[in-house]
């Protein structure tokens, strides 16, 4: 389990075809020397298993369901990405639950300094992104969602775009600032929205009619 509190950012390094899946090579310094083979790392929100690690660098395997569905796909060397170590047990949950299964890839819409003339190191941000209509249903506003494994709050939520406000630290720390209108992102919907849509009651379709108060007896 992660928290969408991102550590560190990463780069990739080199990025190898392998018949629908392929092979990752990260560059992590501080992360990758805490890490030992087959531990689980998120990247921008994915869960991954570390494979083959080296002084600051380490592997991993995307099967082809995570390159059917992420934004990975698009992975090439260079690529900033962000990273985050599983929750210790009794640590603090300072962001949200997030498992890093991503459900589907957004869209950027739109990424603006709120106050264009204010200076970009204090700045805030706005960041529009588009859900797909299979994510639509799990979005609240004032609610939390993942995006590029960031936990982030939804400022604003109109049915088809999210708008949340980024912080300075959260821009400059992470790979938002790279994005451009048009970027995929992955995306993972609250997982606490996503269990109580799952229990939520079926909606009756029973209706009150004379005709079925005179079929049974009333």
């Amino acid at each position: 389990m992660f928290t969408g509190l991102i550590e560190t950012t990463g780069k990739v390094l080199s990025v190898e075809e392998r018949a629908g899946t392929m092979r990752i090579a990260v560059e992590a310094p501080g992360i990758a020397e805490r890490l030992k083979t087959g531990d689980s790392v998120a990247v921008s929100g994915v869960c991954l298993t570390a494979l083959d690690i080296e002084p600051g660098l380490f592997h991993a395997d995307l099967a082809a369901e995570t390159v059917a569905r992420t934004s990975l796909a698009l992975l090439a060397p260079g690529t900033t990405v962000n990273l985050e170590l599983p929750t210790p047990a009794g640590a603090p949950l300072g962001g949200h639950v997030v498992q890093g299964h991503v459900d589907a890839t957004g869209t950027v819409v739109s990424l603006k300094q709120v106050d264009p003339a204010a200076d970009r190191a204090i700045a805030d941000w706005w960041l529009e992104i588009e859900i797909p209509e299979t994510l639509r249903p799990f979005m609240v506003e004032k609610g939390s969602v993942a995006i590029e494994g960031i936990s982030l709050t939804i400022a604003r939520w109109d049915g088809r775009i999210v708008g949340v406000a980024i912080l300075p630290h959260t821009y400059a720390a992470t790979n938002l600032h790279r994005l451009q209108a048009g970027s995929p992102v992955n995306l993972e919907a609250d997982v606490l929205v996503k269990l109580a849509a799952e229990r939520r009651p079926a909606v009756s379709t029973f209706e009150l009619t004379v005709d079925y108060l005179v079929a049974n007896g009333y």
